[in-house]
């Protein structure tokens, strides 16, 4: 089975292949979870970037606004190579004002 599915902004266009229904639902949901982010969460502009910083040999993924420069930053799923959005806050709840966008702030 294949699925042609193309992203909110229509900046992406994907063709997902898969064996089941199960497995098209789970690749899916895979996809938009990553790349279905439309807008930045602090100022609501669509100008995003993806980046991937390298530090001390580990991979650091993230979706950056051109525009204020927040950014919504990525974790890695132990197994399965998968991405998910990181959008709790450091307290553990989920970060209902940004969705998880955040502006570096060097304390001033």
């Amino acid at each position: 089975m294949k699925i042609n599915y193309t992203t909110k902004n229509q900046r992406l266009n994907v063709e997902i292949d898969s064996d089941s229904a199960k497995d098209a639902f789970k690749k899916l949901s895979e996809f938009q979870e990553v790349f279905d982010e439309s807008n930045c969460g602090q100022c609501n502009n669509d100008d995003l970037q993806f980046i991937v910083r390298t530090v001390e040999g580990n991979d650091y993924y993230e979706l950056r606004c051109k525009s204020c420069g927040a950014k919504l930053a990525f974790g890695q799923h132990k197994s399965g190579g998968t991405l998910f959005p990181k959008r709790k806050l450091a307290n553990g709840e989920f970060d209902k004002e940004n969705k998880g966008w955040h502006k570096w702030n060097n304390g001033n």
